[in-house]
Order: structure tokens, then sequence, then C-alpha cells
């Protein structure tokens, strides 16, 4: 009988120990939860209130007495989109903060980023192109039950807060709307909910988000609301926040530059160049 080897062999009497499992990646499962999603909302809510104050403020020290109603503030694109900037710049810190605090991992990992390479890329953008065009023929056929203006047709004063808005509405609101609705809210709602219910939870939120720049139009609501089930059912089958974030901006992309066509570069923002194009008021 040969003495064993500790390092190099086993007694061959005594039963295998079983592998350990592989640890599971981050990138198979998002780690945010439905506390996570109340705090971000919160956190999103005290932030644009804050920013909003703040912008207005800083207005209304540089017009000296002059006076300015509240009303034309809020409806001027110039002051309320830096202002949003700011805030959703807090917000998506504050994502980033929750992740690493309460779950102790990476944000892009643990809202399920996974980023799309070469041709599926560019078919995602392609994706939300489509989905712009379907919403804009939704739009013509709901044409008689959507309202011939809308509170979000106030941001359209001119070439500047037509380029600004195009820069926020492709750029910026994108990101910040798919970490929220596709990389928070979907995940945690699917964990106690399951996908269906979730799927749909998510996109009637994605709706309601919009519910005052439409005026409370369900037709308009209804056209959102689809927009927002393509997107959740992409994240559901993907499991790619980053998939969505292509879509939605090549989403918003193709509106504003129909918007942009319409107009003759923003120049023109007559009531008629923009009943035209209803869907594309349809922003973010």
């Amino acid at each position: 009988m040969h003495p064993l080897d500790p390092i190099t062999q086993s007694d061959p009497l005594l039963p295998a120990t079983p592998a350990a499992p592989a640890p599971a990646t981050e990138s198979n499962h998002a780690v945010v939860d439905l506390l996570d999603v109340v705090l971000v909302f919160l956190a999103g809510f005290f932030s644009i209130a804050l920013c909003s104050i703040l912008a207005a403020v800083v207005v209304f020290s540089r017009v000296g007495g002059r006076h300015i109603a509240t009303r034309d503030l809020a409806n001027d694109a110039l002051i309320v989109i830096p202002a949003q900037f700011v805030a959703y710049v807090l917000v998506v810190a504050f994502m980033v903060f929750i992740v690493g605090a309460r779950h102790n991992s990476n944000f892009l990992r643990g809202i399920q980023w996974n980023m799309p390479h070469g041709t599926l890329a560019l078919m995602s953008l392609g994706g939300g192109a489509l989905l712009a065009l379907g919403s804009q023929i939704s739009s013509g056929l709901l044409h008689r039950w959507i309202p011939k203006s809308l509170p979000i047709d106030q941001y359209f004063k001119g070439p500047a807060s037509g380029y600004l808005l195009a820069a926020f509405g492709v750029l910026i609101a994108p990101f910040v709307e798919e970490f929220f609705f596709r990389g928070f809210l979907y995940p945690a709602l699917a964990r106690h909910a399951g996908r269906e219910i979730a799927v749909i939870a998510t996109a009637a939120a994605f709706s309601l988000l919009h519910l005052e720049q439409l005026a409370l139009a369900w037709a308009p609501l209804l056209i959102l609301f689809a927009v927002g089930v393509v997107l959740t059912l992409v994240r559901a089958r993907t499991n790619s926040v980053a998939i969505c974030v292509l879509m939605h901006m090549g989403y918003n992309f193709s509106l504003f530059t129909m918007v942009f066509i319409a107009t003759q570069g923003f120049r023109h923002m007559d009531k008629a160049a923009l009943d035209s194009l209803r869907a594309a008021l349809i922003l973010w």
C-alpha cells in the first residue's frame, strides 16, 4: 500500500467531492429590488423640484424687477431643459450609489447593461426608427382623438429651443429613462410579479411619466404605452438595457428629424407643421 500524496492524489475509496458550482456573473441577473425603485423615484422627484426652483431663482435674479409669469418659465425649454439635465445627472449619480452601496455591484452589470456590438447595435437603432414610423402611423390613425394643442407644444418656440430639445431627447433622456424603467423598475417587478405583469406595469409607468406633457389625452398616451411595451419586451428578451437605450435614441432621433424637416430647421414652428407631426411631440 502506498502512501497518498496529499497534494496530487486522493483516496479512491472515498466518494468524489462534487465540484463547486460556478458563480453566477452579474450580467446574468439584475440586482435591483423594489426598495431601490422607490428610493430612485424619490430622489428623482426631489432633484427635479430642487433644480426647477434653483433655475427659477437664477432667472428672477437676472431679470431684476421685471415681472415674469411662472407659467412662462415652466414652458421655456431654454430654462426647463438645463434644469432637467442637472436633475438627471443627480438621479443617475444616485442610481450608481444605490447599486454600489446596497448590492456591492458595478452599476452597469447590476442593471444588465450588456452593450451590443456591431450589427446588433445598428439593428437596435434601426428598430427604434421603425418604432418611430409605427408611432407616426398610429398618430395619423388616431388623429381625431389627439388634442389640437398639447402642453408640450409650448416648448417649441424657435431654433434654439428646437435644437436643445433634440439634443436632450436623443443624447440624455433615453439613458436616464431606460436606466430607471428597464434597468430598475422592470427587473424589480419581474422578480415579484412575473414577466408578463412587469412588462405591462413598466410600460404603463413609462406612459404616465408623460401624463402632464400630453394633457391626459388617451390617444397619445396609448401610443406611448405601446412604445413602452415594445421596449420592455426587448429588455425581457435580450437582458440588455443598452439595446433599449439605442432603440430609444433611434426612436427620438427619427421623430426629431421629421420635425426638423417639416419646420425647415426648427425655423418655422407654426401650428400646421407641428400638427402634421403630432407623434413627434411624444418625445421623451
